[in-house]
């Protein structure tokens, strides 16, 4: 039954994968997410990604025909993360991300200078960094076409958990100074869980550790067990705890 079930996932992914190298500017295709890692459960969502360059049109992909969801380019909040499709195909449950080539090529380039930018993103409590794009492609899978996989960039290593440290820092001081002192407990448990995301970002970057959503960013920063410590200073590739 298993290897019946694992055969039957190859095929409906090569199938899927075929129909989506063949849209208009897309070069390659991707699989992410648990599925890529060997971590899926059996019910676990499919991540695909569409690597684009040039104009890539969404209507493409909802003349295809799968029921579901397809946003335009930028509904996602704009940037890196620049919109994508939920779907269902053959009863799977399939996200379907944007990925504009020349984005991430320059993004790419300037981790490796060690410099980033934060963006907001829906369902994403502290934002992402710019390079979360660049951890795509060390840990996606390529399915169709050709994809750089980089090393995770030692400049921003030095980089990014300064960076995070403080917007963490920023973030406990504005929950002590505006929510805190009012008794405003829902905003307060907010912000300290943004700052403990900030934090295990820091630890993750000081690492070398790639992230490509939020889901697992506080067990893999040791941060679920507690409120952060106070932010400040750097974070160098020894350090272990939020």
């Amino acid at each position: 039954m298993h290897t019946r079930r694992v055969e039957a996932d190859a095929d409906f992914l090569d199938a899927v994968a075929d129909r989506l190298a063949a849209l208009p500017a897309v070069h390659a295709v991707t699989l992410g997410g648990s599925r890529a890692e060997g971590t899926a459960a059996e019910d676990s969502d499919w991540d695909l990604a569409v690597y684009y360059r040039g104009g890539f049109d969404p209507a493409g992909l909802r003349a295809l025909g799968w029921p579901g969801e397809v946003s335009d380019l930028g509904a996602w909040g704009g940037g890196v993360f620049n919109g994508g499709a939920w779907l269902v195909i053959d009863g799977r449950p399939v996200d379907v991300h944007y990925r504009d080539l020349d984005v991430v090529e320059h993004e790419l380039a300037e981790a490796q200078q060690g410099r980033f930018h934060w963006e907001p993103l829906m369902f994403h409590l502290a934002g992402i960094p710019s390079y979360l794009v660049v951890a795509e492609l060390a840990v996606n899978r390529v399915l169709r076409g050709r994809l750089p996989r980089p090393d995770y960039p030692e400049a921003l290593r030095r980089s990014a958990p300064p960076v995070w440290r403080n917007r963490a820092a920023l973030t406990l001081r504005y929950a002590k100074d505006n929510y805190a002192r009012r008794g405003q407990v829902t905003e307060v448990a907010g912000l300290l869980a943004t700052a403990a995301m900030e934090t295990a970002h820091a630890v993750l970057a000081a690492r070398g550790e790639g992230i490509t959503n939020e889901k697992r960013v506080l067990r893999r920063g040791g941060a679920r067990g507690g409120c952060p410590p106070p932010a400040g200073g750097g974070g160098g590739p020894d350090d272990r705890h939020a």
